[in-house]
This record gives structure tokens, sequence and C-alpha cells, in this order.
């Protein structure tokens, strides 16, 4: 049984996913506020996975989002937001968020994405890698470019160690979805796509200037090495 806490001011939506979640054996907490969210956290109760509304009464969701994130490094936060321009999605992601849908959203979709994020949630890690100035450690979750680490959320490092552990091989969209996010993942998958966005930003910041991180149009990803 998960523990998870639910940021939802709808009272409809709110009902429906309390329910929905708590039929499928688990634990949901449900915070109308964001305040009231920060209160679950503060009285250091256990939390899982966070179903994050970004459009909150009292508080801006994106700021809550970095709180939370701060507040519980480890935990997987899924956003629910009205909110559809690219810039939005990526503002949730830079705060902290692990993955995010669009409103209206299908029940059955958010079901699947939840238990998805559960399983994954601890998998066994994957030997150390250096490729040229990067050094991705799956055990100790640190990248670490000429000595300095780079500061990745969980599915960032997710998605950079898969890629790094066979750089110079073009890894599919399907394989990455599957081995980053669920197995039997299916549809959209701009989830990814931002990701990418995000990681290439941020190895930039660090000093690996280029694209170090290649787009194979209509097919995937590849991480460069200068051996490859």
């Amino acid at each position: 049984m998960a523990e998870l806490l639910l940021v939802e001011d709808d009272p409809d939506i709110g009902d429906q996913l309390a329910e929905a979640l708590a039929a499928q054996a688990h634990r949901v907490r449900w915070a109308r506020t964001g305040r009231a969210a920060l209160g679950h956290v503060a009285r250091g109760e256990r939390v899982d996975l966070v179903l994050l509304d970004l459009g909150l009464p009292d508080l801006d969701g994106t700021a809550l989002c970095r709180q939370l994130r701060a507040a519980l490094p480890d935990v997987v936060i899924v956003v629910l937001t009205a909110r559809t321009e690219e810039i939005d999605v990526v503002l949730g992601l830079d705060a902290g968020a692990d993955d995010y849908l669009t409103k209206p959203f299908r029940l059955a979709e958010l079901l699947a994405r939840v238990r998805a994020h559960l399983r994954r949630r601890a998998p066994a890690p994957a030997p150390a890698v250096t490729v040229d100035r990067l050094s991705v450690d799956p055990g100790a979750r640190r990248a670490v470019v000429d000595g300095r680490e780079v500061p990745l959320r969980s599915k960032e490092f997710d998605l950079l160690a898969v890629l790094v552990q066979e750089a110079g091989q073009a890894l599919s969209r399907e394989r990455l979805m599957s081995e980053v996010w669920d197995e039997h993942w299916s549809g959209s998958t701009k989830t990814l796509d931002m990701h990418v966005m995000s990681l290439r930003r941020k190895l930039a910041q660090a000093g690996l200037g280029g694209e170090v991180i290649t787009t194979l149009r209509g097919y995937g990803y590849r991480y460069e090495s200068a051996t490859s």
C-alpha cells in the first residue's frame, strides 16, 4: 500500500481521484489547499507520491511544487494542470515535478502512471559509468561533470543514466519510455521530450558544450561520446 498525497481544490475531481486511488489499495490524504499539503509534510507523514494540481486557491502551484521537492527529495510528484502551453510544462518540471497530466485527463491513464511511478521508484542501481567528462553513479544517484555535481530531478537522472549506459547507441523513444517511465507505456512521449530539453540545458550549464544528446528524428535519442 502506497501513501499518496492528493493536492486538489476541486471537490468533484478530488472525490473521484480519492475514491479511485483508494480502490487501488492506496492510502490517500486529500489536501484542498497548498497550505494543507505543507501541513501534512510538516507533520512528518510518509508520502510516496504527490498528485499536485497547479491551480490552487491559496498558493502558486509551481512554487508549492518547488517546496515539496525541497522537503521530500525522493518523492514522486505528478502535476495535474489545465495549463497546456509548453512553457508552463517546462516550469513545472523545473520546479521538481517528475511527470504531468493536462486536464481534462483520462482516469485510467492517471492510474496507470501512478502504478508505473510506484513500481519504479526504487530500482536496483546499475554500475557507475564515465563517458568523457561526465560520470553517472546510479547507486549514489549522482551525475558529475569535471568533479562538480549536476543537480537533476529524479526522472532526469534516470533518463541520463539509461542514455549514458549505452553512450553512442541509438535508443528508441519506446525503449526510453519503457525503462524510465513504464514498461507498458502507450501514447504521447511529450514527457520524454521535455525531460531531454531540461537535461540538455543543465548539462550545458555544467560545461558540456554542444548537443551531447542528439535527437534522432522519427526514432529517439543518442548520448554522444568522444569515441562514438
